[in-house]
């Protein structure tokens, strides 16, 4: 008895049922299973669609227009972190800080040039220079660096050093004067040092008067060596620069120690044609009137 047209009946009807299933067109095997995927689907109860699906949980993603950047998520802000208490040392409030000036700052500076931390005599003026000296000082001696003086620095301080003298406050010069060279210590002497930048009036080894002077600049640099003064002249002019010179000494050819008034305005921000200039007028003039012709000049590095 031949079932070959009942095979292929139960094929068609197969075929049929898949298509009204709505599964997509395949080659079905004889016991109805699909070939395009490891369970087809062979019921027609219900359309895919109705089958229950595993539940899912889904992240809502925010929408942007078009055109828009895409809003994106703000990362969550890290925990703060308070530091420990006594982490970070307790600064103590000044009482003599950088940029006062006064006598406090006087005796601050002489304290510290009593110690070899200070270089300079006394300004009044608390500047980085006297800053600097107050940072070594605190470095050295185990407190805290701020290079301003609160009251441990400043207890600290005059416990190492003493009471300084009215000359180490108020000195003659704005740099201390220099070992004087050996020739000066005899006889009366214009005694001048380069290194130092002072004049020391000078008799028989005693500094009568102290001041600040400038020297010349590179190309016109000042003599240095033994003279004597050749002559004075009070209102003297330059010749060659037409420039005044006042209460000149004339030591060396042109070269003398006068006034100037262009160091007493600008300072060290300039220099002479070779001579000493002098910035205090009061005190030239003063020596002016000691100093005879034929003392002694003495201009050493």
């Amino acid at each position: 008895m031949h079932r070959m047209p009942v095979v292929r009946t139960a094929l068609a009807t197969a075929t049929a049922a898949a298509l009204l299933a709505g599964c997509r067109a395949g080659s079905v095997t004889a016991d109805g299973r699909s070939q395009d995927g490891p369970q087809a689907r062979t019921s027609t109860s219900a359309p895919a669609r109705d089958v229950p699906r595993p539940h899912r949980t889904f992240t809502h993603k925010p929408r942007h227009r078009a055109g828009h950047p895409p809003v994106r998520a703000r990362p969550a802000r890290p925990t703060a972190q308070v530091p420990r208490r006594g982490t970070t040392p307790r600064v103590a409030p000044a009482v003599i800080a950088v940029g006062s000036s006064g006598e406090r700052v006087r005796e601050l500076q002489a304290r510290l040039r009593q110690l070899g931390l200070f270089g300079r005599n006394p300004t009044g003026y608390y500047g980085s220079v006297t800053r600097a000296s107050v940072l070594a000082y605190q470095r050295g001696h185990g407190l805290v660096a701020t290079g301003s003086v609160d009251r441990r620095t400043w207890g600290s301080l005059r416990s190492r050093s003493r009471p300084p003298a009215r000359d180490e406050l108020y000195p003659p010069t704005s740099l201390p004067l220099a070992e004087p060279d050996r020739r000066c210590l005899t006889g009366r002497v214009l005694c001048i040092s380069k290194s130092s930048r002072t004049l020391a009036w000078m008799i028989n080894g005693r500094v009568v008067s102290a001041m600040d002077v400038r020297f010349g600049s590179q190309y016109t640099p000042t003599r240095e060596g033994l003279f004597q003064v050749n002559f004075k002249s009070r209102d003297h002019v330059s010749t060659i620069y037409h420039t005044p010179m006042p209460y000149a000494m004339f030591f060396s050819g042109g070269q003398a120690v006068h006034y100037s008034a262009d160091f007493a305005a600008r300072g060290y921000a300039g220099a002479s044609h070779g001579c000493v200039n002098v910035r205090d007028k009061k005190k030239i003039a003063s020596v002016f009137g000691q100093v005879k012709a034929g003392d002694k000049v003495v201009v050493f590095t």
